[in-house]
């Protein structure tokens, strides 16, 4: 089971992998690590065909010793490649859902 000290690596190789599967045409992917504010971010920016691209798809924190997914634009969703590096559930939140929806999640609610 993996321990608060693991989860800035596990979010940065999860982060690297989607970099690598998003990249597409004139659209950079970046990949943005604040340390000091445990706060990570995938940064789509650029240009697709004649639409310009500005869009974080992906932002996670850790905050009091949780992974808060305050913003997940994939298909499968970054929890569940979270819960397959072996993160439990209760150390999840799904910060983009209303506070008083959280409980009903199958994630911690704070």
């Amino acid at each position: 089971m993996a321990t608060q000290l693991d989860y800035p690596k596990i979010i940065k190789q999860i982060l690297h992998d989607y970099a690598e599967y998003y990249t597409q045409g004139g659209v950079n992917v970046k990949i943005l690590f604040d340390e000091s504010q445990h706060s990570y971010m995938l940064l789509d920016i650029g240009w697709y065909d004649d639409k310009y691209i500005h869009n974080a798809p992906i932002h996670l924190e850790i905050i009091n010793d949780k992974i808060w997914i305050q913003n997940d634009d994939t298909e499968e969703g970054v929890a569940t490649d979270l819960l397959e590096t072996g993160v439990p559930k209760e150390h999840i939140v799904l910060g983009f859902q209303p506070e008083k929806v959280r409980p009903y999640t199958e994630f911690a609610a704070a």
